[in-house]
């Protein structure tokens, strides 16, 4: 059974985060391979940063997670190593990334923490990016 609330040796936290980040110029480059593999590539740093991803839904401009994380990392190192990781690696994979814009993630992004109250709401709307 997963329990609300995680304990370290100085802590019980429930750090929720609804993240969003957009392709530079809202550009449509994310296609089906591309969006695997960014799912991979997420999982992975998401995995080697102790973070939890609960929900992730990629579309071809931007892309929709909704995380738990520990108290030690900041918010925008969070978002920092997952989009620096997933450019680089995907711009080396894939040609037209680096052909078509100068980067490949905006320079900006959305963060909301999201409480317990609000979580089962937050997963609900990123599970349902898809059917719009």
């Amino acid at each position: 059974m997963k329990t609300r609330w995680v304990c370290s040796n100085t802590s019980v936290y429930n750090i929720g985060y609804h993240i969003i980040w957009c392709t530079k110029y809202r550009k449509s480059l994310l296609n089906e391979a591309v969006q695997l593999r960014l799912k991979a590539l997420c999982k992975a740093k998401a995995d080697e940063l102790g973070i939890s991803i609960d929900t992730m839904e990629t579309m071809p401009d931007h892309v929709h997670l909704f995380i738990k994380a520990s108290p030690i990392y900041a918010p925008h190192y969070i978002v920092q190593q997952l989009k620096g990781a997933t450019s680089r690696i995907l711009r080396n994979e894939f040609s037209h990334l680096r052909l078509r814009v100068p980067t490949l993630w905006t320079r900006s992004y959305y963060l909301e923490s999201v409480g317990h109250i609000s979580e089962k709401t937050i997963q609900k709307y990123i599970e349902d990016q898809k059917a719009i």
